[in-house]
């Protein structure tokens, strides 16, 4: 198989089969990729892992965690998903994304595999299966020191959840999403993530609503698992276009390598610094930063200074990030209700004078009128397009459900025709520059923000009218 055969290959299998599955008359399970790793020799188990589930800012908490771990000098494997503009994005070694050609050999090897599975009629792995187990095969190719692992959906019967007891289980926040799938309330929602947490194991848990943390607390104290609450910062220091600063500081439980009980340890990490915008960055960035500090306790070796310059040289696309300026133009892969508040925050502290430009693109089987709901009232006018997905809701039916709510809504047949249109109106004199280091937000020219689906955020990145300077 050559990269296209093997990308058709993977996207031709179904997300979640057989039917019973699907219609929900049998649970989900873990049989498939458990049996898929078994016969391709459980590369899994050769790996150590910081697992990371949550409902919003596991990417962002992963890049941070990554790159701390690259600036202490270790082999770093890395699992996220989705890609916003290459398949490849999803499988890295430090800084470098998996091969077209390693992609292919790896998959050419495992379909054969599949097809025993299916011949002794075993249950087939899905297509999130399949690629989590090119990823084992791939980090253990690599003799990757230590892989950090986001979690696709839920956790407890995510086929990353194959993998035994982790170094660490990082649990972000806790929101409602893919509520037909992981439940309606969110202490249903958080037993599910809550799943990924295994007998003896770590758990770093990022501050968050009390009925939550309850559940977190409750599965920890059955598995035997030492529960920390990290440590978050109290406000921002400073903030521009480069990043933000912050401090954290207190006592943080852990286990030192050298003593089997648990301890204390006073921790100041005093303006600390992250290139990555929005208000909820600095919070991702703090639990990385704790995550750090447990590793170092138990024997990685982690300097205070990789934590500075790991969380100072995070990338992490596509999330609040600004492409340009006059008009400024940002892109945000918010896509449910906990994302839109935490967008409309940072465009609050941002560009507080602004009426903002939105080009917007919504999936049909989400809460679009909730999230909605929290930026409507900053919007100037809104840009409606088709996400490419099957489940997106047509760009001229969310014009008029925006229309019937009081904006002013357009529908356009592409994105780069409303990406286009959005940035010629909002121009003052058709001059373009680069990101700068200063927030003028009172400025003649105006503010676009693509949100809404991760789906077609990545398109955005790649069209070329954007960067043009």
């Amino acid at each position: 198989m050559n990269y296209e055969e093997s990308l058709e290959y993977i996207h031709n299998i179904p997300a979640f089969s057989p039917k019973a599955f699907v219609d929900g008359t049998e649970e989900y399970n873990l049989n498939a990729i458990s049996e898929l790793c078994h016969r391709l020799g459980d590369p899994q188990d050769r790996l150590k892992y910081v697992h990371v589930a949550g409902t919003n800012g596991k990417g962002s908490t992963v890049a941070c965690i990554s790159s701390i771990l690259k600036s202490a000098g270790m082999k770093v494997g890395i699992y996220t998903s989705p890609f916003l503009e290459r398949f490849t994005e999803r499988i890295r070694v430090n800084d470098e994304e998996i091969s077209e050609e390693d992609l292919a050999r790896i998959v050419t090897k495992i379909v054969p595999v599949v097809e025993s599975m299916k011949a002794d009629g075993c249950q087939a792995p899905s297509e999130f299966e399949i690629v989590c187990a090119v990823a084992f095969l791939y980090f253990a190719e690599k003799n990757c020191e230590i892989v950090v692992l986001e979690v696709g959906l839920g956790g407890r019967l995510d086929a990353t959840n194959v993998i035994k007891c982790p170094e660490l289980a990082v649990i972000t926040t806790i929101s409602l999403d893919h509520c037909e799938i992981l439940g309606d309330t969110l202490p249903k929602i958080a037993a599910e993530k809550a799943g990924i947490i295994k007998e003896g194991g770590t758990v770093l848990l990022y501050p968050q609503n009390p009925e939550v943390e309850k559940v977190f607390a409750r599965v920890c104290q059955e598995k035997n698992a030492l529960l920390i609450r990290a440590l978050m910062p109290a406000c921002c220091d400073a903030y521009d276009l480069n990043g933000q600063d912050f401090t954290i500081e207190g006592e943080l439980p852990i286990q030192d390598a050298s003593y089997p009980t648990e301890m204390t340890t006073s921790v100041l990490l005093a303006h600390l610094h992250t290139p990555l915008l929005g208000t909820y960055q600095i919070r991702n960035a703090a639990v990385a930063a704790n995550a750090a500090l447990i590793l170092r306790s138990k024997g990685f070796p982690i300097l205070m200074k990789n934590i500075y310059d790991g969380l100072a040289a995070t990338e992490w696309a596509g999330r609040f990030e600004l492409l340009r300026k006059e008009p400024y133009l940002l892109i945000d892969g918010s896509h449910n209700e906990e994302g839109a508040s935490v967008l409309q925050e940072s465009l609050m502290r941002y560009f507080p004078n602004k009426k903002i430009t939105f080009v917007c693109g919504v999936l049909a089987d989400k809460a679009y009128d909730r999230m909605l709901a929290y930026v409507l009232p900053l919007a100037k006018e809104f840009y409606c397009i088709t996400p490419p997905n099957p489940r997106a809701l047509a760009a001229i039916d969310l014009a008029a459900y925006l229309t019937s709510q009081g904006a002013k809504a357009t529908a356009f047949d592409s994105v780069e025709a409303a990406v286009d249109a959005a940035l010629a109106a909002n121009s003052s004199d058709g001059s373009k520059s680069a990101v700068g280091s200063e927030i003028d937000s009172d400025s003649n020219d105006g503010v676009v923000c693509v949100f809404g689906s991760l789906y077609y955020i990545g398109q955005v990145r790649k069209y070329k009218n954007v960067k043009e300077v």
